[in-house]
């Protein structure tokens, strides 16, 4: 028996592909480390320093160890710092990093590298030792900073912001992103690909309304529960299918807490939209109240 073929592309489909919103992708939203090789082949350098001077004497093992300290003290700096960097230049609305991570790790290397410089001079009997750190770890902190640039110094997008509610937002995006955290951790126990990519698809929808809320500190208040509540009902629905999924795989588990999560994400990208829409109008408004003054004043306006 035939089977006419059709579907919502078809002459009589029924749905209208344009209103469709657009599917995201597994991958949709994802970026990759700020830090990379270049930051974490930094940790590398203190294995060998130490190793090497394992036949130097007390003193000369125990520089070894203090400047392999400060250089991978200066890493972890640098890792980090990166990573700041690029979650301020992914905002809109940004502080600068409380502490300059990237120029206090410049200094560091600049340090470890003059004791490292230092202690070998040492070890060789050579005069003028420590002129030579000195001079080594100069150059090593230049080269560094070069490399890795320096911290943002300065606040972006902060004119006209409560500074007040601003740190009430940040603390609440704090205890979210902590949120969507154990979400992902949760997760990873379920052993399934399939569901970690539908959960960080989920993740990317939540953090787009945190950019938003962010962005426009006053949305706090009709979106606290999309940032509290939700986030942490997710994350414990996450743990339980978990538990459940890794010992049975039971696909109706699977069913249920997909559709769970398809219902988190319309909602969320729903509350989004809503609240762009408000930031429009807000917008709309300030013209129209401008061009009315405008008009008072007796200028023109065609």
């Amino acid at each position: 028996m035939t089977k006419r073929y059709g579907g919502k592309y078809s002459p009589d489909g029924t749905g209208d592909p344009a209103e469709a919103p657009p599917e995201r992708g597994a991958y949709d939203g994802a970026q990759a480390d700020a830090a990379g090789m270049r930051a974490n082949v930094l940790f590398v350098p203190a294995i060998p320093l130490v190793f090497t001077s394992l036949n130097d004497g007390a003193v000369g093992l125990t520089l070894a160890i203090v400047a392999a300290a400060i250089l991978t003290l200066a890493a972890w700096l640098t890792r980090d710092g990166l990573r700041a960097e690029a979650e301020y230049n992914a905002r809109k609305v940004a502080r600068r990093p409380a502490m300059p991570r990237k120029m206090a790790a410049s200094v560091l290397t600049a340090l470890g590298i003059a004791v490292a410089a230092y202690k070998t001079g040492l070890a060789d009997g050579e005069t003028g030792s420590l002129i030579a750190g000195l001079l080594f770890g100069a150059v090593a902190g230049a080269l560094h900073s070069a490399a890795f640039g320096f911290d943002p110094l300065k606040n972006k997008g902060m004119e006209g912001i409560d500074t007040h509610q601003q740190d009430r937002v940040a603390r609440v995006v704090h205890e979210a992103e902590k949120t969507l955290r154990e979400m992902s951790d949760a997760i990873l126990r379920a052993g399934d690909r399939q569901m970690e990519a539908r959960v960080e698809r989920f993740q990317t929808t939540a953090r787009e309304l945190f950019r938003t809320v962010e962005e426009d500190p006053r949305d706090l208040s009709g979106a606290r529960k999309y940032m509290t509540v939700y986030p942490r009902g997710a994350c414990d629905a996450t743990v339980k299918f978990a538990d459940v999924y890794s010992r049975t795989r039971d696909a109706q588990a699977q069913a249920d807490y997909g559709t769970l999560l398809d219902d988190l994400e319309q909602n969320f990208a729903a509350r989004t939209r809503k609240m762009l829409l408000d930031d429009r109008s807000d917008l709309t408004v300030e013209i129209e109240v401008l061009r009315d003054r405008l008009k008072q004043e007796g200028v023109r306006l065609d």
